[in-house]
């Protein structure tokens, strides 16, 4: 049912003319440099339609000249003829279907690697709001829907457009009275197939839409499998797919329904005009006015046009989901980068890891103000952990650094260099990330670790990175060792494993800053033991961020820097900060105080006498507030004493 609002036709059409024209001339631009593809492939369309236009006349020589005065001799030179004009619109028509095909695929190639190229820039704002499943479709039905209309649609609407014209003008010169009433009701047709286009065109929209959505509510089933299974959402998850799959449904048909309402009427055009010219081109033969040859070869033009005209409804088919697609496509294409190197940037040198905040605010899109006012100096090879309530602004603020998104005011700086002013690439390949939960690709393991230097060699991503993270023994007792392909996102790894060989992958890198998102809070404390010596190995000579939940981490830093609202409200050392009281003692008392207890029971335990140590851990006197430490079924336990 269409909406009470929807636009009058004649705006419609303006509008979607006006769309049509903008993308056919953006899809010419984006076809300037296959000048000679395009060349080929327009004399192919001449070629094909000269050979159409001589046929009719050909049959016409045969019934006025060999039937007509009986004479064999012109018949078997029509006949011949014939067919060498049939075998050149076939070696042409060849022509004109590969060099169509391969602007098909060539088009597409092109808008794929375009549209690919462009997301990669887009600011995280951009993809904060954004379904992963709308931005596949559009590198794949949109791209598909506009490259077909480049190679195909375009061509039989040249072909189209040349046959018309040809037709016509050899028409007009046997009868124009004849031309006149023939054409009538092909006039109607073109009108009908027109109006067809600027119905369908916002259909094709709502089909791409359609389409999209499905795709991001298949992409997050998939990539939520374990949480749709664990909470046994399975059918919840089939109505929600069924939902978006009915709405596609529902999209096509209303197109297939529209196009279909049409098709009888253009077919009984076609017919009405072959009847009149039969009728009326019949009383001029028996007048005399007309051959019999010229009327046949009048109708064989009519027919030979009446095609493709009818074959118009596919041109408009292919040419609403051109638009449609290309206007998604350059929605995306257009979109400005608001994340990226200004001209002329300078390229960073070597960094020494100093990095300041100067009176930083920042809002996310919904204007929700994350950091108010945020001021601090972090000097090379210092800690700095950053500590407060969830929501605190503590990944906003990392997240600043590396330039992933702008500060609303005020400005960030390394070695003195305001991160908006140089060169992207050069900033963040001097920045290191290890975040709770690291994506792996589903390649190698050493590919993996060699993500950020591909040309890396085995003894470094060994040595230097694998052993360095203590990631090497797991690797090495894997089936294929560093040549093991992990799952999707490393899924086949445990988080341990993973984060492992995340900080191995950063540690190849060799950043100068780097920042750590709580990389132990999920583990148990064999696992936890292991990633802090990586950590400790890894910030070695690096200025390091740690968005930290675990004692370990806090007391070792330079500098904590709590955080609540957006706002810095306490900063110092683990000492002065518990001696200052206020937010940082109660997030100790309630998170940090049970740790700080549990290690020096640790601590106690393996220097009391071996008796002391036997009462303590009998299990006849349990300690409540201790709990036990995990030990990893396939590694040894650890001495306490090694606990940091």
């Amino acid at each position: 049912m269409e909406s009470a609002n929807t636009p009058a036709p004649d705006i419609i059409s303006a509008s979607l003319v006006v769309k049509f024209m903008k993308i056919l001339i953006r899809l010419f631009k984006s076809l300037s440099g296959y000048g000679r593809q395009l060349a080929g492939l327009v004399a192919c369309i001449v070629l094909v339609t000269a050979t159409s236009l001589v046929t009719p006349s050909i049959i016409q020589y045969v019934i006025d000249d060999g039937l007509t005065k009986n004479h064999p001799r012109a018949m078997l030179t029509a006949g011949l003829i014939i067919v060498a004009v049939g075998f050149v619109r076939a070696v042409f028509n060849l022509g004109k279907r590969y060099i169509g095909e391969w602007l098909v695929n060539r088009s597409g190639y092109d808008y794929r690697n375009a549209l690919y190229e462009k997301i990669q820039r887009l600011s995280f704002g951009y993809h904060d709001h954004t379904q992963t499943g709308q931005l596949m479709s559009r590198c794949t039905e949109d791209v598909s829907s506009l490259s077909r209309f480049v190679g195909q649609g375009a061509v039989d609407l040249v072909n189209v457009i040349l046959l018309f014209a040809g037709i016509v003008f050899l028409l007009f010169r046997q009868s124009a009275t004849l031309t006149l009433i023939g054409l009538g009701p092909l006039l109607v047709l073109a009108t009908l197939t027109y109006y067809l286009g600027h119905l369908l065109g916002p259909l094709f929209l709502k089909v791409d839409q359609a389409l999209g959505d499905l795709s991001a509510a298949l992409q997050e089933n998939l990539s939520g499998v374990q949480v749709v299974r664990a909470f046994a959402s399975e059918d919840f998850e089939k109505g929600k797919f069924d939902a978006a799959n009915r709405k596609l449904y529902g999209a096509r048909v209303h197109i297939v329904t529209t196009w279909g309402m049409f098709l009888p009427a253009m077919t009984w055009l076609v017919m009405a005009a072959t009847v009149l010219v039969l009728w009326f081109g019949g009383r001029m033969v028996m007048a005399g006015t007309l051959t019999l040859g010229e009327l046949v070869a009048f109708n064989a033009y009519l027919l030979l046009l009446a095609a493709p005209v009818q074959q118009l409804a596919f041109v408009v088919n292919s040419a609403g989901e051109a638009v449609a697609g290309g206007q998604r496509i350059f929605e995306i294409l257009d979109l400005p980068e608001e994340i990226s190197s200004p001209p002329q940037a300078l390229a960073l040198p070597p960094l020494t890891g100093r990095v300041t905040f100067e009176n930083v605010s920042f809002a996310y899109r919904s204007e929700r103000r994350a950091l108010h006012d945020v001021s601090f100096e972090a000097l090379p090879n210092q800690i700095i952990a950053l500590i407060g309530p969830t929501g605190s602004g503590k990944t906003s603020l990392v997240n600043l650094i590396p330039r992933f998104y702008d500060a609303t005011t005020g400005a960030v700086r390394v070695d003195g260099y305001d991160v908006r002013g140089v060169n992207l690439k050069s900033l963040r390949s001097q920045i290191g990330l290890v975040l709770q939960t690291s994506l792996l690709f589903s390649v190698s393991i050493r590919e993996n670790i060699a993500y950020g230097r591909a040309q890396a060699a085995a003894d470094e991503v060994v040595a230097a990175a694998a052993k360095a993270a203590r990631a090497h023994d797991f690797i090495a007792r894997l089936p294929e060792g560093y040549d093991t392909v992990v799952g999707e996102r490393g899924i086949t790894l445990s988080g341990g494993q993973r984060q492992r060989v995340a900080i191995a992958r950063a540690l190849l890198l060799n950043p100068r800053i780097l920042i750590l998102d709580d990389s132990t809070s999920s583990v148990d404390t064999q696992t936890e033991y292991l990633i802090q010596q990586a950590l400790a190995e890894l910030m070695q000579g690096r200025t390091t961020f740690v968005i930290a939940q675990r004692l370990s981490t806090v007391k070792r830093a330079d500098l904590i820097l709590v955080l609540d609202g957006g706002r810095i409200v306490q900063r110092g050392t683990h000492d002065s900060l518990l001696a200052e009281g206020g937010l940082y003692k109660e997030i100790y008392d309630l998170q940090l105080k049970d740790q700080d207890k549990f290690r020096r029971e640790m601590l106690f335990l393996d220097a009391a006498p071996e008796h002391v140590r036997a009462i303590h851990e009998s299990p006849l006197q349990p300690h409540a507030d201790r709990p036990e430490p995990h030990v990893a079924p396939d590694t040894q336990p650890l001495r306490p004493s090694a606990v940091k």
